[in-house]
This record gives C-alpha cells, sequence and structure tokens, in this order.
C-alpha cells in the first residue's frame, strides 16, 4: 500500500494551492481518509479528514476544502487563502477503518496509512 502526497509548492500569502494524495495497491473507498501537517520545530497536527463526513482543524475552517475520488483512488486537499502560518509539510493518512469518534480524526496515532510529505510553503 502507497500513499503518494504531490502538489506542495510555494504561493503567496492570499493564494491557494491544490495538493493530491495518490493510493496504490490499495483502496479505502469505505474507510477514512485525511490531512496531517507538520510545521518546522512542531508536533504534527490534524488539518483535514473525510470519513463519516468532513472534518477540519479550526483555523483552516471555510479556507480549506478536503475530497476525494474513489474512481481515481485519490484524495485532494483544496487550500485557498492561504496563510504564511500554513507552511509546512503535509502529510496524507488513511485507515480501513470508518472512525465513530470525531476524536479519532484528531489523533495522528489512530491512522495506520501514511504517505511521505509534500512541502507548502506560503510567503509573506
Amino acid at each position: 500500500v502507497q500513499l503518494q502526497a504531490s502538489g506542495g509548492g510555494l504561493v503567496q500569502t492570499g493564494g491557494s494551492l491544490k495538493i493530491s494524495c495518490l493510493v496504490s495497491g490499495h483502496s479505502f473507498s469505505r474507510g477514512v481518509m485525511g490531512w496531517f501537517r507538520q510545521a518546522p520545530g512542531k508536533e504534527r497536527e490534524f488539518v483535514a479528514a473525510d470519513g463519516r463526513g468532513t472534518y477540519y482543524k479550526e483555523s483552516v475552517k471555510g479556507r480549506f476544502t478536503v475530497s476525494r475520488d474513489n474512481a481515481k483512488n485519490t484524495m485532494y486537499l483544496q487550500m485557498n487563502s492561504l496563510k504564511p502560518e500554513d507552511t509546512a509539510v503535509y502529510y496524507c493518512a488513511a485507515d480501513d477503518r470508518m472512525f465513530n469518534s470525531r476524536y479519532q480524526y484528531f489523533q495522528s496515532s489512530q491512522w495506520y496509512y501514511w504517505g511521505q510529505g509534500t512541502l507548502v510553503t506560503v510567503s509573506s
């Protein structure tokens, strides 16, 4: 099973970027998929996920949209109105389970599969 994140890059404050996570060797159509990020010197944090519904970190609500195309086995994160504090390595994650509690989405320890990161840099 491989999760491959791509699409990161350098963008100015207020700009937009769409990153992708391509899954190969497995299907998570009945499970959960999500995005975490890790800024330099900080712990990895939850950003967004798609499961029983969609879930977002409070600071990205209204700016970020998570979606997935099961036919293409790909998850996306559309990021608008980007801010310098959004600068981080973004990781995609997945699990075969459908989480029952919203708090499970927020905890990186609940996720079994991880992809490599893609760097998003927002310049001020």
